[in-house]
C-alpha cells in the first residue's frame, strides 16, 4: 500500500483529491494538510511513502515543506501539484530533490500513474513546466537572492547586514544591483516581480 500526505489549502479540492486516491487499490492517504506547517508536522509524525504537495500555501509554502522534508522524513518521495508555470518555481522544486512536479489541471489518471512511476524509482515531470524553465533564468546571483528574500521578510537593511554578516552599504549596493538587474522602480516592485518568477 502506497502512504500518502497530502498537503492542499483549499479544503474541497483536498476532500475531493483524498477521495479518489483512496478509491485506488494500492493507495491511502493517511494524512491531510492545510497549510506547510502542519504538512511538515504531520509528514515527520506519519513518515508517508509518498508527499503530495500544493506549491501555494500558507505558513510555508510547498517548496519549503519540501525543503525540510529531507531532513524530517529523508526516506518520503514528493510530488509537487501547482497552477503555476514559473520557471524559478521548478527551479527550487529541483534544488530541493522533488520527484515529481505536476500540473493541478491533469486527471487523476495522470496523478495515481505519476505516484507509481515514483514509487518504482523514476522522477515524473510534466512536459510544459520543463520547457517554461528554459525561458527565462533567474538572473540574481545566490547572495542577492539572499538580501531580496530578507528584505521580502519585512527585515531593514541594518537587519540584513547583521543576518548576512555584510555591511549596511554592501547591502544597499546589492539591492541596487538588484533592482538594476530586475529593471525594477523600487524594492517593493524587485520583491513583487522576483515572487511572481519564483526567483526568492
Amino acid at each position: 500500500m502506497i502512504r500518502i500526505v497530502m498537503a492542499e489549502d483549499q479544503k474541497i479540492l483536498r476532500g475531493a483529491l483524498g477521495a479518489l486516491l483512496n478509491f485506488e487499490e494500492d493507495m491511502e492517504v493517511i494524512g491531510e494538510a492545510g497549510d506547510g506547517e502542519e504538512a511538515v508536522h504531520l509528514i515527520s509524525q506519519l513518515q508517508p511513502d509518498i508527499c503530495l504537495l500544493d506549491v501555494e500555501m500558507p505558513l510555508k509554502n510547498g517548496l519549503e515543506v519540501a525543503e525540510e522534508v529531507k531532513t524530517v522524513s529523508p526516506n518520503s518521495k514528493i510530488i509537487v501539484l501547482t497552477t503555476f508555470a514559473r520557471p524559478g518555481y521548478f527551479e527550487r522544486a529541483m534544488k530541493a530533490g522533488v520527484h515529481g512536479y505536476l500540473l493541478k489541471d491533469g486527471s487523476i489518471e495522470d496523478l495515481t500513474g505519476s505516484i507509481r512511476r515514483v514509487m518504482a524509482g523514476k522522477r515524473d515531470f510534466a512536459a510544459e513546466l520543463v520547457m517554461n524553465s528554459y525561458r527565462e533564468d533567474n538572473p540574481l546571483t545566490e547572495r542577492e537572492q539572499e538580501v531580496l528574500s530578507l528584505a521580502a521578510e519585512g527585515n531593514t537593511y541594518k537587519e540584513i547586514s547583521r543576518a548576512l554578516y555584510l555591511s549596511s552599504g554592501t547591502v544597499r549596493n546589492y539591492m541596487s544591483e538588484i533592482l538594476q538587474k530586475m529593471n525594477a522602480k523600487n524594492k517593493v516592485e524587485a520583491i513583487s516581480m522576483a515572487k511572481d518568477k519564483g526567483w526568492i
